[in-house]
Formats: structure tokens, sequence, C-alpha cells
């Protein structure tokens, strides 16, 4: 006998709350304070096409007071149904979103996200990506906790590069892929080679 869709939400979830909480916050704050590494973070085993990575930072970040958009792809009734239990996150439209999960041709256009305002330029939208592959090689990066420079494997540069002509504004953005977590925060100066 199979489970039912509702009993697929309720698990999936951190076996043990408080500490995996901790570690993945801890994780997904060492990937944007060094933009460039790629963590491990699991814990979380949410439902296809959601990766373990991605569960844990929804686990981690969202609540019922931060708006996710779910791109096509990722708007399963078996995700949302996972999303809601596990976090009470709101689904809604792009433009409104705190958050955004899904593949990176899936969340395009980009400019649709909120990048923040002079006054509140924390007001941004987090991307959290989706993607078949992460690596340190590709983009070269530097910027504010990176010694000298680094690489990753960005599915593009010119929107990177673009998100950090407008900064403080822009959105930040979470790779993730398995396990493993990567973050660019806009601050980050991106080039290629």
């Amino acid at each position: 006998m199979t489970n039912s869709a509702p009993d697929r939400a309720l698990s999936g979830g951190f076996s043990d709350m408080p500490v995996e909480a901790a570690q993945g916050f801890r994780s997904v704050l060492d990937a944007l304070s060094r933009p460039g590494s790629i963590v491990r973070l699991n814990g979380a085993t949410p439902p296809a096409p959601m990766s373990p990575a991605a569960g844990a930072v929804a686990l981690v970040l969202l609540d019922n007071t931060t708006p996710l958009y779910l791109a096509p792809g990722h708007d399963t009734p078996a995700l949302c149904a996972w999303i809601a239990f596990h976090t009470g996150a709101p689904l809604v439209s792009a433009e409104t979103a705190m958050f955004a999960l899904g593949t990176w041709p899936a969340l395009q256009p980009v400019s649709r996200f909120a990048i923040g305002t002079a006054d509140y330029p924390d007001r941004a939208a987090t991307l959290i990506v989706e993607t078949d592959r992460l690596d340190s090689s590709g983009g070269r990066l530097h910027g504010p906790g990176i010694e000298t420079s680094a690489r990753l494997s960005l599915p593009e540069i010119a929107a990177f590069r673009a998100n950090h002509a407008r900064f403080p504004l822009g959105f930040d953005t979470l790779f993730t892929c398995g396990d493993r977590l990567a973050g660019l925060p806009r601050s980050t100066q991106v080039e290629s080679d």
C-alpha cells in the first residue's frame, strides 16, 4: 500500500528540528558569507523535484511570513503540500515573493523579482536555484568574503553582473544540487574568463 499525498506531505522534514535547523542555518550563512564555497546541507527529504539541499533551505528560512514563488516544474501538488505543512510559507506570484524556487530557465525573467528599495534594500528576493551541476569552475567571483577570487559554475554570467551593478539593490541567490549548496549575494562581482 502506498502513502497518500497527505501522508507524504507530513514526512521528509528534519528528524531533530532544533539541531538540524541550527546546523542548516549555519550552512546557509557560510555559503552566503563565502561566495563560491560549496557546503553540504541535508536532513530534508522533500518531494521531487526539490533537492535535499533546497528542502533544508526551505525548512530553515521559510515560515508563514515569507512568501514563496514556485517556478514551473516545482509547482507540484506534492511539493505545495510539503511546503505548506513544514513551513507554512504562502505561495505567491514572482513579483511579490521574498523567496523563489526553481531551475534557472524556469525562474526567467529574473527582472520580475524584488530587488529592494533605496530605503529598504533588504526587501529583495532570494532565488533558490536548483542546478544539475555545482562545482568550483566557471565564473570568477570577487568581493566580500573572498580572499582573492573564487569560481562557481553559474547558469550564466550576464544576469549576475547586471544584478551586482544595482548593489546595494538586487536579489541574492542560493544554488542547490543534491545535498550541496553555494551562495551568491548581490555584493559579489562576477566575471567570465
